[in-house]
């Protein structure tokens, strides 16, 4: 639970190419986060559900019926053509 509850806070930035999935979950903040992220809603099945491009810092973004959230690097979920209906493999992530 503590580091769903962390998540990316205190962190500088992120990387291309790194993202943290954080599951269950249908929402998001970013108090005290220091630089923006792209949000991926996602379904149990991996599907996209809903991208939130370029979130900053003190805002709220949720998906009701998202069972996931990947955030990446801004910029990031455009860079890869992430869009609503695509599929992500979530057996790698960590």
């Amino acid at each position: 639970m503590l580091p769903r509850m962390k998540g990316l806070l205190g962190k500088r930035e992120l990387s291309t190419g790194e993202g943290l999935l954080i599951q269950p979950a249908p929402s998001i903040h970013t108090f005290f986060m220091r630089f923006p992220i792209d949000v991926v809603f996602l379904t149990k099945n991996g599907e996209v559900m809903k991208v939130a491009p370029h979130v900053g810092a003190w805002r709220m973004r949720s998906c009701r019926r998202a069972f996931a959230v990947l955030e990446l690097a801004a910029g990031e979920a455009e860079r890869r053509g992430i869009t609503v209906g695509d599929r992500i493999d979530k057996a790698g992530a960590t």
